[in-house]
């Protein structure tokens, strides 16, 4: 036999044995959970909890995923639903069908409304109870207003595709009202919108709203000038993403600047109403205020009775697993662990690494094993500011401009799920970088969401100019 036949033969060999092995493995993820497997609940299907179940595929566990949303959404791309980039099916999958093969997997669309530790149960807002084995809390975080409820109705935050399209329909309607209000006044504050918070969310709404305003709706109007929109980005910290190394901070700033945001740290916002927005002793006239500011932990933590956080976060065991409870494990935003001296933070990475650990340990702890420590590997963090405008640091390198963009591109369009959704972002992406625009931009309002606009409006000044109306916009 020639070398170079062996060598041919050998990577034949090989090639055959990898294409046996991914057949057997796809095969097991169809095997249902045999007989008396223990029954495995995972609460909340986000990046943590369907990284759990994904993991469990052809295990002998039977897994039971319980969401009160039928899809799986992908966070990271929810601003661009606000601004009209992509649409809601984009970058959102039903969880049933991302478990369509796996077996020995099921779901329950219910809501979850407190967790029996001792009975091992879990009871539905609906009255049911799902009892479980072995158990998987990931319900992740929702808004923190810093005990200041009645802000949230006012500013709304950026955790569920409601809050997309919520946020989506005041931005849109306000250039709409804008464009045939006569007072000067109230123009501008229909067109100037604040941004509170300047982390990763924050900074990618204010220069998403800042390109809809120079570039996408730029030749849409007759009656006002787009590009003449204010937007302002509040941040209490002393610079915009505190988490980033200084350099990567100073670059966002900049880089929000040159899109012709209004920048302001060390900005304490003491109060928001219909009108605005005050910082300090200043007043900021504002129709559209916008949340980015805090998160908290979702509020089934409270019922585990287990030792919390400040943000509500459940302090975990260096397994995942819940102190006093080995059989509960929690994973994602809802847990907080120190590790080298600093909390895993709440990103989706850090989210599918503990879906995926929690997993594995709780199926040790099924087989009478020792469970493993928690190890999380930062590859990396990176947040889009605007068309070839981002910062990131991946594997230890710093990126700034086009390249930190090319980077945040091809991540995000890795981790989405389903191949439909990739190839429809993807070319989302393609269209509007060349053309600009954005075609999403549509307004739904229900009833009630009128009603309350006109609440916060109030009734015109008897002296105040009507509307623009077509009429008087052709004469």
């Amino acid at each position: 036999m020639r070398a170079r036949d062996g060598i041919f033969w050998t990577a034949g060999a090989a090639a055959a044995l990898a294409a046996a092995a991914w057949s057997a493995r796809r095969s097991a993820r169809r095997l249902p959970a045999p007989p008396g497997a223990p029954r495995l609940v995972v609460v909340g299907g986000g990046f943590a909890g369907l990284a759990a179940a994904r993991a469990l595929a052809g295990r002998p566990v039977q897994v039971v995923i319980v969401d009160r949303r039928n899809h799986h959404l992908f966070q990271p791309l929810l601003y661009q639903v606000a601004t009209a980039a992509l649409s809601p099916g984009d970058i959102a999958a039903p969880i049933r069908h991302v478990l369509r093969s796996q077996r020995n997997a099921e779901v329950i669309l219910g809501d979850v409304a407190q967790v029996d530790l001792p009975a091992r149960l879990l009871q539905l807002e609906d009255g049911s109870r799902v009892p479980y084995d072995l158990l998987i809390v990931a319900t992740g975080a929702t808004h923190s207003y810093f005990g200041h409820v009645e802000w949230a109705p006012l500013a709304p935050g950026l955790k569920t595709l409601e809050d997309a399209l919520e946020i989506r329909r005041r931005i849109f309607t306000a250039y709409e009202r804008a464009e045939r209000e006569r007072d000067p006044e109230v123009r501008r504050a229909l067109l100037t919108f604040v941004v509170v918070g300047a982390g990763p969310t924050g900074v990618e709404l204010a220069g998403a709203l800042a390109e809809i305003a120079r570039y996408t709706l730029a030749s849409d109007f007759r009656h006002i000038s787009p590009e003449s929109a204010r937007v302002v980005l509040l941040e209490a910290a002393p610079r915009v993403l505190p988490a980033y190394p200084q350099r990567l901070s100073a670059a966002a700033r900049s880089q929000l600047e040159r899109l012709g945001v209004e920048v302001r740290t060390g900005a304490q916002v003491t109060g928001i109403d219909g009108g605005g927005v005050d910082v300090g002793g200043e007043r900021i006239p504002s129709r559209t205020v916008l949340w980015g500011a805090g998160v908290a932990a979702s509020p089934l933590a409270r019922t585990l009775g287990v030792p919390l956080d400040r943000s509500g976060r459940v302090e975990v065991r260096p397994d995942l697993s819940v102190p006093g409870h080995p059989e509960v494990f929690v994973a994602g935003d809802l847990a907080r662990l120190v590790q080298d001296g600093a909390a895993v933070p709440g990103l989706a990475p850090a989210a599918i690494q503990e879906g995926r650990h929690a997993a594995r340990n709780a199926l040790r702890r099924a087989r009478g094993r020792r469970t493993l420590r928690f190890r999380y590997r930062d590859r990396g963090t990176l947040a889009t500011i605007g068309r070839a405008a981002a910062v990131g640091r991946v594997r230890g390198v710093e990126l700034t401009g086009l390249p930190a963009w090319l980077a945040w591109l091809g991540v995000h369009i890795a981790f989405l799920i389903g191949f439909r959704n990739r190839v429809a972002v993807l070319l989302e992406w393609a269209w509007s970088y060349a053309t600009f625009n954005r075609g999403a931009r549509l307004i739904t309002e229900t009833a009630e969401q009128r009603r309350f606009a006109d609440e916060l409006r109030g009734p015109p000044p008897p002296d105040a100019p009507g509307p623009v109306t077509g009429a008087e916009a052709r004469g």
